[in-house]
């Protein structure tokens, strides 16, 4: 089983790990989704399950994806296999779980306890493995009382490892001086991502977890310019395919056969791609039903690109 590391923890993970944020289910900021339209829970179960079958052992969901329902959704199908897994979810993010509404953020040392105490009810756990910070932006001076608020919930046993959500370097570099910092949840994939980020992970010893390594489904290969997504679909009012992004559906055009002339889907590829662009990365897919957690874990037979790979796509997509 191709596998690594997350940071610091010399926790050995799956190389790819799954995104749970789909498997929330809709969920609403206002009148904005931000949510992956509508989802089958049995479906979900069956799709960890099968991820599991097929060694993957890694799991990030957080306590706002569907408001609550993704960590019940984990916490249901992970029940017997715990101590096989390492599961990741994050906080910052409030909601109410009866109105699926996002109502703000909280990152008060207070509120960081409460909502650690929730997440691990809601997955019914004894402890977190990797704990996250789920607002993007919080000044230097208060992301200092997070950490030191995180190496408690480290000394009560609540939680193994933290981390934070953020695309930003000095962001990462505040968190890299905690003890028990072990990674940095990025956006990162074949179309964009911060390197400065990416950089401190190497340069720190931290796993970069990258969110988004699919582009949100652009890929996998099946959206084309006439896409359209449901309007309780959190990508409804970020991607326009027609219009203004229009032209990433032709890079992908320009790069795709040298992607997948190894036998890999487009989708294996693109994580083949993260695996060849830096040691420190494990993507995380996100999924809806057990055809894609199969087809995601299946780029674990197939590993990193060749070198040959990344310098032809260097050179097409400088």
């Amino acid at each position: 089983m191709f596998t690594r590391t997350i940071g610091r923890s010399n926790l050995p993970v799956s190389a790819v790990g799954m995104g749970c944020w789909a498997i929330g289910g809709p969920w609403w900021k206002g009148t904005t989704p931000v949510g992956w339209s509508q989802v089958d829970d049995a479906e979900s179960v069956r799709a960890i399950h099968r991820a599991i079958e097929l060694g993957v052992n890694f799991f990030d969901t957080a306590d706002v994806y569907g408001c609550g329902h993704s960590e019940r959704i984990v916490g249901q199908a992970i029940a017997g296999k715990r101590n096989q897994l390492v599961i990741a979810t994050k906080f910052g993010q409030m909601f109410d779980e009866a109105t699926k509404q996002g109502t703000g953020v909280n990152v008060t040392p207070t509120y960081i306890k409460q909502a650690c105490d929730a997440s691990l009810r809601r997955l019914n756990i004894d402890a977190i493995d990797l704990y996250q910070l789920h607002v993007k932006e919080v000044d230097a001076e208060h992301a200092v009382v997070v950490r030191e608020t995180l190496e408690e919930l480290v000394s009560a046993g609540k939680i193994r490892w933290y981390g934070w959500s953020t695309d930003e370097a000095a962001s990462a570099r505040i968190f890299a001086a905690g003890k028990h910092c072990a990674a940095i949840q990025v956006r990162f994939n074949i179309f964009e991502g911060n390197a400065d980020t990416l950089r401190v992970c190497e340069e720190q010893n931290l796993a970069a977890i990258i969110r988004s390594p699919l582009a949100m489904g652009l890929l996998t290969g099946k959206f084309d310019k006439t896409t359209k997504f449901p309007a309780d679909d959190v990508r409804s009012g970020r991607y326009d395919f027609g219009g203004k992004h229009a032209g990433e559906i032709d890079k992908l055009a320009k790069i795709r056969g040298i992607l997948t002339r190894d036998g890999r889907s487009l989708a294996q590829a693109a994580l083949g791609w993260l695996w060849a662009r830096s040691e420190k990365t494990i993507p995380i897919p996100g999924f809806k039903t057990v055809a894609q957690v199969a087809e995601n874990a299946g780029a674990l037979q197939f590993g990193a690109l060749r070198a040959e790979q990344m310098r032809e796509i260097t050179g097409l997509l400088p």
